[in-house]
């Protein structure tokens, strides 16, 4: 139990955080739109790459030079254009975001979008493989499977709660303005994680 509740702090600690997947779950969640199908499968990515950190890439990814910094590369590059795309949206948006006539995204467009937002983003495999991974590393084969247990328990937990917690916050996103300013929001944070990113692949 105690590497258990380890695991599960760890990893709420890294994921209660602002990024470009929870945004855009959080999104998703306002309009009702693929919300179970999105959380599963963010779920299933994290316990994917909680694993392989868990049970020992981590430390090999870490210690490669060259895969971090195209890692890095590869997906500041991609923030930009995300983040990019979100100013635009916060430019030209008017009254058709109001939650009854919601812009729809087709399943198959949002999996796909939810997948490039978790595997081009090096932040995701910093938290969930060099990170997780460096503190499962001393671990015996024991207490290491309670300990991504304990991670995968908060995945699940932290996911579904945004994707379904955001119905809680429909009142305030049936004015336009509050989109604009979510949208707004987005685009910050995803060039402030991209201009780290490729500051560090570039230095």
């Amino acid at each position: 139990m105690e590497f258990y509740l380890q695991g599960f702090l760890m990893c709420f600690g890294l994921i209660a955080t602002i990024g470009a997947q929870n945004t855009f779950l959080l999104k998703q969640g306002l309009l009702k739109q693929h919300v179970f199908l999105l959380c599963v499968l963010f779920f299933l990515c994290d316990c994917l790459l909680f694993s392989l950190g868990v049970f020992g890439l981590g430390h090999f990814i870490s210690q490669e030079k060259i895969a971090s910094v195209v890692l890095a590369l590869v997906g500041g590059l991609f923030l930009l254009v995300y983040g990019g795309r979100a100013f635009l949206s916060a430019y030209r948006n008017n009254t058709a975001l109001a939650l009854e006539q919601g812009a729809s995204l087709s399943l198959k467009r949002t999996l796909a979008i939810a997948l490039a937002l978790t595997f081009l983003n090096p932040h995701v495999y910093l938290d969930t493989i060099v990170i997780v991974g460096g503190i499962a590393g001393t671990l015996s084969i024991e207490d290491k499977t309670a300990f991504l247990l304990g991670t995968i328990s908060a995945s699940g937990l932290w996911f579904f709660s945004v994707g379904y917690g955001a119905r809680l916050l429909i009142p305030f996103f049936q004015k336009p303005i509050t989109w604009r300013l979510l949208d707004f929001c987005t685009g910050i944070i995803m060039w402030f994680i991209a201009y780290g990113l490729i500051k560090y692949a570039l230095a």
